[in-house]
């Protein structure tokens, strides 16, 4: 049977749209997952960076932030750079499949100056898990010269997540993990409006753990603190509902962690 006069037929699986001068936008099953903004206009004094946001399940619940009044820097989900910035470049493959997308993204990084002090080969791949209620991103990124960064990855959730959880391979709390090495962790926090529940899980090399960044009492944050890297590579799973800790060593698992 055809459709009705006047419908569309969302994709049946992921899709994109991209804008030439500023975001890359997915879509699964016509619903947004997340904006890319990959050329952000701020100046370099903002340490401009490309960035994720909204970022949301694929229940439609948003689990990011942008520029929250107390750190106007915090850009939904973004690598930080330290001081200067990341400059978009081109992009060399982006194209998506049913249940994954593939994009390869060419970045130039710059001192406060304008000095250019690295080149970035950034990949990104997005896999759809609806058997899970999830989906998760894989950044691989790997830069021709070791740089000073502020971080590394970093995460900042919804108003309403003040107050979540956060747990680890070994532990579950809150602000009190702030300084804990371990290859994944994971926040769960409650939405406005509906009181419905989410999950947002990063692993980081389970070689090499990072030391975690965690807010969960004034605000929701997670970030992965590196100071120098040439290669980072981390994965993020954003899920529907709030995980334990057994769901999230099996997706952790699944990431390679």
């Amino acid at each position: 049977m055809g459709n009705a006069p006047g419908t569309v037929t969302p994709p049946a699986g992921l899709d994109f749209a991209l804008s030439q001068d500023s975001w890359l936008r997915v879509t699964w099953r016509g619903r947004e997952l997340f904006r890319y903004v990959y050329r952000p206009d701020e100046p370099l004094s903002e340490s401009p960076r490309p960035y994720l946001h909204p970022l949301r399940t694929l229940g439609g619940c948003v689990v990011s932030v942008d520029r929250p009044h107390d750190h106007a820097l915090a850009r939904g989900l973004s690598l930080a750079p330290g001081e200067g910035g990341q400059r978009h470049a081109r992009f060399e493959v982006l194209n998506a499949g049913d249940r994954t997308l593939r994009c390869v993204q060419r970045l130039r990084w710059l001192a406060p100056d304008g000095r250019e002090v690295a080149t970035e080969r950034r990949g990104l791949v997005v896999t759809v898990l609806p058997h899970r209620a999830a989906w998760r991103l894989d950044v691989d990124t790997a830069l021709d010269r070791a740089v000073e960064l502020d971080g590394g990855l970093f995460w900042r959730g919804p108003r309403g997540f003040e107050g979540g959880t956060v747990r680890t391979p070994a532990a579950k709390g809150g602000d009190d993990l702030d300084g804990v090495r371990a290859p994944w962790i994971a926040f769960s926090g409650r939405h406005d409006g509906d009181g419905s529940l989410s999950t947002v899980l990063i692993t980081d090399d389970p070689d090499h753990p990072a030391e975690w960044f965690v807010r969960s009492e004034r605000y929701a944050a997670l970030g992965a603190r590196r100071a120098v890297a040439p290669r980072l590579r981390y994965s993020v799973v954003v899920a529907d509902g709030e995980l334990d800790a057994a769901q999230c060593a099996q997706l952790a698992g699944e990431c390679g962690a």
